[in-house]
C-alpha cells in the first residue's frame, strides 16, 4: 500500500532535520509543523525548502517551523508523531530508557548540549516567552475557531430575533443550544489554559487546571466577597484572566518541582499536590489576581485608546506591519491580548484591523495573476493559494507568492495598511472570537458592524491590487514560463525565470 502524501512529507522532513533523534517534540498550528530541535547544525534548511508541498521554513531559536498550509499541517504533524511512535505534542524521548542508549548516541547528545550552550546568545527572553505563549495557545486555536463561528451564528440569530425577522419561540432554543456549545470553551477558558500551561512548564496538568479554575472564585459567597488587598474593593471572578493564570501556573511548576525534591516518595501523592494547591491558590487569589487584573485592564484600555484616538493612522500602522509578524511566527504573542479584550468587552478591536494584512496580500496576488499571465508557474501557485488567502490563511501567499518576489510583499503590506486605516476610521469594529480571518471573520463581527469590516476588506483588496499592479511586479516575473518540471516550486529563481 502506497504511503500518503502527508506521510511522505513527514519522512522527508525528518530526513532533512537530521533524523527523528534530532527532534525533541513535534506539534502544529493552523499552517505550520513546529519541531523542537536538539542540534540545529544537523538541519538542512535548503533541503527542507525543496520538499514538495513545503511553502516556507522559519528558524526560531531551537524550533523549526515548516509551513505546509492549512489542514496539511495537522496531518503532517500527526504522521510524524506516528513515525516516532508517540502522541502528538509529547517529547519524542520521554518514554525511552536512557540506559539503553549507546555510547555513541550519548556522546552525540552531550555534543548537542554543548553546541546549544553557544546558541543561547540568540535565545533571548523575548523569543523564549513567545515560544511559551505559542505552545500554550496553539493547541486551542481549533477550539477558538469552532466555538467562535458557532457563537457568531448564535449572534446572527439573536439579531434576527431582535429585529423581528424570525420567530423567537422557534429560533430561541436553537440560539440557546449554540450559546451553550460556545460556552463550553469561553465559559471555562482559564481551566484549559491552566492545563496547557502546566504541560508546557512541566507541572501536573490537573493541578494547572485547578489553578486556572481558582480565578472563577466558584466557592466564594457573593454576599461576603473576598477583598482585593491592594484596593479594598471586592475581588471579581475572572480578574487577571489568562495573564494571571499563566503566571500562577508557572509559579505552581516551581513549587511542585521543589516539593518533589524534599517530600518522601511514600507521601508524595498526598503532600505535594495539597501543599502546591494551597500555596499557589492563596497566592493566586490575593496577589496574582489583583496585580494581573490591573495589568490586563490597563493593557486592554491602552490598546483600545490607541485605536480610538489614532483612528485611521493607527489602523494603517497596525495593518501594514502585521505581515512581517506572521512571516516570523511572532503573531501568536498577540493571542492573550485578543482574549483579554474579548473577556473585558465581548470583542477584540485589534483582530479586524490585523486581518487587513491578509486582505492586502489577496489584492496583490490578483494583480500578479493579471500582469504575469504568461508565467504559468507563478499563476498556478497563485490559483492554489488564493482560496485559503481569501478565507484568512495568509502563509501560503506569503511564502509561495509575495515574499519570494520581494516587491509584492511590500505593496501587499501597504494594501493591508489601507484596509486597516478604513477599519480604524470607522471605529468600534470588533470580533467576538479569534482564529478566523479574511472573509471567514465576517460572521464574528458583532453590533451590526459587519459592513465596516467588509469595507475594510474591499479597501485592502483594492489597495494591494493597485499598488502591486503599478509598482510591485518585477519585470522578470512577467516572463513566460510553462508548467514543466516541478510546478510547485516557490524558489525565486523559478518564479522569476532566468535572471
Amino acid at each position: 500500500m502506497s504511503e500518503s502524501k502527508e506521510t511522505q512529507m513527514g519522512r522527508k522532513i525528518f530526513e532533512k532535520i537530521g533524523g527523528q533523534t534530532n527532534a525533541s517534540k513535534v506539534y502544529n498550528c493552523m499552517t505550520r509543523v513546529r519541531i523542537d530541535i536538539r542540534d540545529e547544525d544537523q538541519v538542512d534548511f535548503p533541503g527542507l525548502k525543496e520538499i514538495p508541498g513545503v511553502l516556507g521554513v522559519v528558524e526560531d531559536s531551537g524550533t523549526v517551523q515548516v509551513v505546509v498550509g492549512p489542514g496539511t499541517a495537522s496531518k503532517v504533524a500527526g504522521e510524524m508523531a506516528k513515525l516516532s511512535g508517540i502522541h502528538l505534542g509529547e517529547a519524542l524521548d520521554e518514554n525511552l530508557d536512557k540506559n539503553l542508549n549507546s555510547g555513541l548516541a550519548e556522546a552525540k547528545e552531550k555534543a548537542a548540549v554543548v553546541k546549544s550552550e553557544y546558541k543561547k546568545k540568540n535565545n533571548t527572553p523575548f523569543k523564549r516567552a513567545l515560544k511559551v505563549i505559542a505552545s500554550i495557545f496553539v493547541p486551542l486555536i481549533p477550539a477558538f475557531v469552532g466555538a467562535g463561528i458557532i457563537g457568531g451564528i448564535a449572534s446572527i440569530i439573536q439579531n434576527l430575533i431582535t429585529a423581528g425577522m424570525i420567530d423567537a419561540t422557534v429560533w430561541g432554543n436553537i440560539m440557546a443550544v449554540l450559546k451553550i456549545i460556545q460556552g463550553g470553551l469561553f465559559g471555562y477558558l482559564n481551566v484549559y489554559i491552566g492545563i496547557n500551561a502546566a504541560k508546557v512548564f512541566g507541572s501536573t496538568e490537573g493541578l494547572g487546571g485547578i489553578i486556572g479554575g481558582v480565578v472563577y472564585l466558584v466557592g466564594m459567597n457573593p454576599d461576603t466577597p473576598l477583598p482585593n488587598i491592594f484596593t479594598g474593593q471586592p475581588l471579581a471572578a475572572g480578574q487577571g484572566g489568562v495573564i494571571g493564570v499563566i503566571l500562577a501556573v508557572y509559579i505552581l511548576s516551581i513549587v511542585e518541582k521543589n516539593l518533589k525534591k524534599v517530600i518522601p516518595d511514600a507521601v508524595d501523592i498526598i503532600v505535594t499536590p495539597t501543599i502546591s494547591l494551597l500555596v499557589v491558590g492563596l497566592l493566586t487569589i490575593f496577589i496574582i489576581m489583583p496585580i494581573a487584573g490591573f495589568v490586563s485592564t490597563n493593557l486592554v484600555g491602552a490598546i483600545t485608546w490607541v485605536l480610538n484616538v489614532g483612528g485611521a493612522f493607527s489602523g494603517f500602522i497596525l495593518g501594514a506591519t502585521f505581515l512581517p509578524l506572521v512571516m516570523f511566527g511572532l503573531h501568536q504573542i498577540l493571542t492573550p491580548v485578543h482574549i483579554e479584550m474579548i473577556a473585558s468587552s465581548g470583542k477584540t478591536l485589534l483582530l479586524p484591523v490585523l486581518a487587513m494584512a491578509g486582505a492586502g496580500q489577496v489584492g496583490a496576488a490578483f494583480a500578479l495573476w493579471m500582469k504575469c499571465r504568461k508565467n504559468k508557474k507563478l499563476t498556478n501557485i497563485i490559483k492554489g493559494s488564493l482560496p485559503v488567502g481569501i478565507l484568512g490563511i495568509g502563509e501560503p501567499l506569503i511564502y509561495a507568492v509575495t515574499l519570494p518576489l520581494g516587491r509584492p510583499f511590500i505593496t501587499a503590506c501597504l494594501g493591508g495598511g489601507i484596509g486597516g486605516a478604513v477599519i480604524g476610521a470607522i471605529g468600534n469594529i470588533g470580533a467576538t472570537a479569534i482564529g478566523p480571518s479574511g472573509v471567514a471573520l465576517i460572521p464574528l463581527i458583532p453590533d451590526g458592524m459587519w459592513w465596516g469590516y467588509v469595507l475594510g476588506l474591499l479597501a485592502a483588496y483594492a489597495g494591494g491590487f493597485v499598488l502591486t499592479y503599478f509598482f510591485g511586479v518585477p519585470k522578470e516575473a512577467m516572463e513566460p514560463s510553462e508548467l514543466s518540471g516541478d510546478a510547485s516550486s516557490t524558489k525565486p529563481e523559478d518564479l522569476l525565470g532566468n535572471l
